[in-house]
C-alpha cells in the first residue's frame, strides 16, 4: 500500500522508486524479524517483477526475476529482498510469502498514466482517449480477484509450511487476453459512448508488449481461480465509476455492494474460498 506503483513515473523519479520499493521492503522486514509476535508476512509485488521474454504460456513463480524499468526492477529487488530474509530468518519460524498478480483495474483507481483511469477521465470529458501502446498485451484482473487470493493464501497458512512459504501468481487465465486496444473498445461499450485514438509514440519509454501469468500454483494448492473473466471485469468496473459520476451510490456504498456481489457470484460457482 506504500509502494511507489507506476511504470512511466519511475523513468521519471527512478531514486525515489527503488528508495521506497526496495528500502520500504527492507524496512518492514526488518521490523518482522524483531517483532516476535508476527506469525505472517505477504509482500504483494507486480506481475512485471518477471524477466519479460513475451512469454505465451505465463509466467511461473520458479521464472526469473527482472525487469526493464526501475519500476520492475524495483519489484524484483522487493522479491528477492523477501526470498532472502525467508532463508536467511524465517526457515522455521514467521511464514514469509510474496504476491504476484496481473494488471488490476476497478473503481476508485484515479493514478495518473493508468490506461482505466485516463479513460474515465477522458469519457467524463466526452473527449478522445489516448492509447499508447494499443497492441499490448496485459493479464487484466478485477482488484476483488487478487484480493481474494491473499485472503486464501493466509487463511491456508497452517496448511503445508513448505508449499505456502514461497510466492504465488494471481491472475486471470493465460488464454483470456485482451490487448489494450480490446479493453478501450469493452470500457467504451460499458460506458455507453466514446472513443479513442492511437497515440503510439516511438520515443516513449519502453513497456513491455506481452504480459501473461501462469496460475497453476494457486489452482493447484489453493484451489483458486478467478471469478469473471477479464471482459466482464472491465464491464463490472465500469458499473463502479457510472455510479460514482452519476451520484447513484457513493464511493463508499458501490464499493460495498460489489464486494458483495462478488462474494455472492463466487460462491454460486462454487469457489471454495467463498464458502465459509
Amino acid at each position: 500500500m506504500a509502494a511507489q506503483p507506476l511504470v512511466r513515473l519511475s523513468y521519471e523519479y527512478p531514486r525515489l522508486t527503488y528508495e521506497t520499493n526496495v528500502m520500504g521492503t527492507l524496512n518492514v522486514l526488518e521490523a518482522v524479524r524483531k517483532c516476535d509476535s508476527v506469525r505472517l508476512f505477504l509482500n504483494v509485488t507486480t506481475d512485471k517483477c518477471y524477466e519479460n521474454s513475451s512469454k505465451r504460456e505465463g509466467y511461473t513463480e520458479t521464472d526469473p526475476l527482472g525487469g526493464f524499468d526501475p519500476y520492475s526492477s524495483s519489484k524484483a529487488c522487493s522479491e528477492l529482498l523477501t526470498s532472502a530474509y525467508r532463508r536467511s530468518y524465517f526457515q522455521n519460524g514467521t511464514l514469509i510469502l510474496s504476491a504476484r498478480a496481473g494488471n488490476v483495474i476497478g473503481g476508485g483507481d484515479w493514478c495518473k498514466d493508468r490506461i482505466v483511469p485516463d479513460s474515465i477521465r477522458s469519457l467524463i470529458k466526452q473527449e478522445p482517449i489516448v492509447v499508447r501502446s494499443p497492441k499490448a498485451v496485459r493479464p487484466w484482473q478485477h482488484v476483488l480477484e487478487p484480493l481474494s487470493g491473499y485472503l486464501n493464501v493466509i487463511a491456508e497458512s497452517d496448511a503445508d509450511r513448505g508449499i505456502i512459504a514461497g510466492s504465488w501468481n494471481f491472475g486471470p487465465d493465460p488464454t483470456d487476453t485482451l490487448t489494450v486496444a480490446q479493453l478501450v473498445d469493452q470500457l467504451i461499450l460499458s460506458w455507453g459512448s466514446g472513443e479513442w485514438r492511437d497515440g503510439s509514440d516511438p520515443s516513449q519509454p519502453h513497456e513491455a508488449a506481452y504480459l501473461t501469468l501462469n496460475c497453476d500454483k494457486a489452482k493447484q494448492y489453493l484451489k483458486w481461480s478467478p471469478v469473471f473473466s477479464q471482459v466482464d471485469s472491465v464491464d463490472f468496473t465500469v458499473q463502479w465509476y457510472k455510479a460514482w459520476h452519476q451520484n447513484a451510490l457513493s464511493a463508499k456504498t458501490a464499493t460495498l455492494h460489489q464486494i458483495e456481489y462478488f462474494c455472492t457470484l463466487a460462491k454460486k460457482l462454487g469457489h471454495e474460498w467463498s464458502q465459509e
